[in-house]
Protein backbone atom coordinates (compact mmCIF):
# COMPACT_ATOMS: atom_id res chain seq x y z
CA UNK A 1 0.00 0.00 0.00
CA UNK A 2 1.25 3.44 -0.53
CA UNK A 3 0.34 6.51 0.97
CA UNK A 4 -0.20 9.42 -1.03
CA UNK A 5 -0.79 13.21 -0.05
CA UNK A 6 -4.05 14.98 -0.22
CA UNK A 7 -4.28 18.65 -0.21
CA UNK A 8 -7.57 19.37 0.67
CA UNK A 9 -6.84 23.01 0.62
CA UNK A 10 -5.60 22.97 -2.93
CA UNK A 11 -8.97 23.99 -5.35
CA UNK A 12 -9.02 22.22 -8.81
CA UNK A 13 -11.78 21.85 -11.22
CA UNK A 14 -11.76 18.07 -11.77
CA UNK A 15 -14.48 15.58 -10.96
CA UNK A 16 -12.22 14.08 -8.53
CA UNK A 17 -11.11 15.68 -5.75
CA UNK A 18 -7.86 14.60 -5.33
CA UNK A 19 -7.06 13.04 -8.45
CA UNK A 20 -4.59 15.53 -9.75
CA UNK A 21 -2.59 14.92 -6.23
CA UNK A 22 -2.03 11.60 -6.84
CA UNK A 23 -0.63 12.25 -10.31
CA UNK A 24 1.66 15.73 -8.07
CA UNK A 25 2.71 13.11 -5.68
CA UNK A 26 4.16 10.33 -8.05
CA UNK A 27 5.62 12.60 -10.59
CA UNK A 28 7.19 15.15 -8.17
CA UNK A 29 8.92 11.73 -6.47
CA UNK A 30 12.48 12.32 -6.36
CA UNK A 31 12.40 8.75 -8.35
CA UNK A 32 10.88 10.73 -10.98
CA UNK A 33 12.70 13.86 -10.66
CA UNK A 34 15.91 12.46 -10.46
CA UNK A 35 15.71 11.17 -13.67
CA UNK A 36 13.64 13.85 -15.19
CA UNK A 37 16.16 16.66 -14.33
CA UNK A 38 19.17 17.38 -16.55
CA UNK A 39 22.01 16.87 -14.42
CA UNK A 40 23.85 19.92 -15.94
CA UNK A 41 24.73 23.10 -13.51
CA UNK A 42 22.94 26.48 -13.66
CA UNK A 43 24.29 29.18 -15.39
CA UNK A 44 23.89 33.22 -14.94
CA UNK A 45 23.96 35.25 -18.28
CA UNK A 46 24.90 39.36 -17.83
CA UNK A 47 26.23 41.60 -19.82
CA UNK A 48 28.41 44.90 -19.14
CA UNK A 49 29.11 47.47 -21.61
CA UNK A 50 33.15 46.16 -22.07
CA UNK A 51 32.11 42.35 -21.63
CA UNK A 52 29.40 39.58 -21.05
CA UNK A 53 29.85 37.51 -18.33
CA UNK A 54 28.77 33.67 -17.77
CA UNK A 55 28.50 32.15 -14.44
CA UNK A 56 28.08 28.52 -14.10
CA UNK A 57 27.33 26.86 -10.37
CA UNK A 58 29.29 24.17 -10.06
CA UNK A 59 30.23 22.89 -6.77
CA UNK A 60 32.86 20.30 -5.55
CA UNK A 61 34.62 20.87 -8.51
CA UNK A 62 38.20 21.35 -8.94
CA UNK A 63 40.07 24.33 -12.04
CA UNK A 64 41.40 20.81 -13.50
CA UNK A 65 38.02 19.20 -14.25
CA UNK A 66 36.83 22.03 -16.23
CA UNK A 67 38.12 22.35 -20.41
CA UNK A 68 36.98 25.11 -22.13
CA UNK A 69 36.83 25.32 -26.20
CA UNK A 70 35.48 27.82 -28.38
CA UNK A 71 34.80 26.27 -31.88
CA UNK A 72 33.00 28.61 -34.70
CA UNK A 73 31.65 30.88 -32.27
CA UNK A 74 30.51 28.58 -29.87
CA UNK A 75 32.17 27.93 -26.30
CA UNK A 76 32.12 24.81 -25.42
CA UNK A 77 32.26 23.70 -21.50
CA UNK A 78 32.82 20.49 -20.41
CA UNK A 79 33.72 18.29 -17.12
CA UNK A 80 34.67 14.74 -17.06
CA UNK A 81 35.48 13.55 -13.43
CA UNK A 82 36.09 10.32 -12.90
CA UNK A 83 35.34 9.20 -8.92
CA UNK A 84 37.49 6.70 -7.33
CA UNK A 85 35.62 4.24 -4.88
CA UNK A 86 37.62 4.14 -1.95
CA UNK A 87 36.24 2.02 1.18
CA UNK A 88 35.15 5.56 3.16
CA UNK A 89 33.02 6.68 0.47
CA UNK A 90 29.97 8.01 1.95
CA UNK A 91 26.31 5.88 1.70
CA UNK A 92 24.19 8.65 0.42
CA UNK A 93 20.57 8.47 0.25
CA UNK A 94 20.29 11.86 -2.08
CA UNK A 95 23.14 13.45 -3.73
CA UNK A 96 21.57 16.50 -6.29
CA UNK A 97 25.21 18.18 -6.53
CA UNK A 98 27.32 15.49 -8.06
CA UNK A 99 28.96 16.03 -11.77
CA UNK A 100 30.34 13.06 -13.55
CA UNK A 101 29.93 14.87 -16.70
CA UNK A 102 28.44 17.22 -18.52
CA UNK A 103 28.93 19.81 -21.62
CA UNK A 104 27.22 23.43 -21.83
CA UNK A 105 27.32 25.17 -24.86
CA UNK A 106 26.96 29.04 -25.70
CA UNK A 107 26.68 30.39 -28.70
CA UNK A 108 28.64 33.89 -28.77
CA UNK A 109 27.68 37.04 -30.32
CA UNK A 110 29.58 38.09 -33.64
CA UNK A 111 30.55 41.23 -31.61
CA UNK A 112 32.63 38.70 -29.33
CA UNK A 113 36.32 38.96 -28.93
CA UNK A 114 37.86 35.48 -29.43
CA UNK A 115 40.96 36.49 -27.79
CA UNK A 116 39.46 38.35 -24.75
CA UNK A 117 38.06 35.41 -23.08
CA UNK A 118 39.01 34.79 -19.58
CA UNK A 119 37.82 32.22 -16.78
CA UNK A 120 38.08 31.40 -13.15
CA UNK A 121 36.93 29.49 -10.93
CA UNK A 122 36.29 29.94 -7.05
CA UNK A 123 34.16 29.22 -4.07
CA UNK A 124 32.27 26.61 -6.55
CA UNK A 125 30.96 28.91 -9.37
CA UNK A 126 32.76 29.04 -12.65
CA UNK A 127 33.14 33.07 -13.78
CA UNK A 128 33.74 33.53 -17.45
CA UNK A 129 34.28 37.23 -19.05
CA UNK A 130 33.94 37.54 -22.85
CA UNK A 131 35.20 40.90 -24.15
CA UNK A 132 33.05 42.81 -26.75
CA UNK A 133 34.99 44.04 -29.77
CA UNK A 134 35.61 47.49 -29.71
CA UNK A 135 32.55 48.57 -32.29
CA UNK A 136 30.37 46.12 -30.27
CA UNK A 137 30.84 48.52 -27.27
CA UNK A 138 28.11 51.00 -26.35
CA UNK A 139 27.93 54.30 -26.28
CA UNK A 140 25.77 56.07 -23.46
CA UNK A 141 25.84 60.27 -23.92
CA UNK A 142 23.00 62.40 -23.30
CA UNK A 143 20.32 62.86 -26.12
CA UNK A 144 19.23 66.94 -25.87
CA UNK A 145 15.17 67.09 -26.21
CA UNK A 146 14.23 69.95 -28.65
Amino acid sequence: MTLVKFNPEKRNNSLLPGFNDIFDSIFNDTFFNDRMITRVPAANISETPENWHIELAAPGLKKEDFKLNLDHNVLNISVEQHSETTDNQKNYSKREYSYNSFVRSFTLPESADDNGIEAEYADGILKISIAKKEEAKTVRRQIEIK
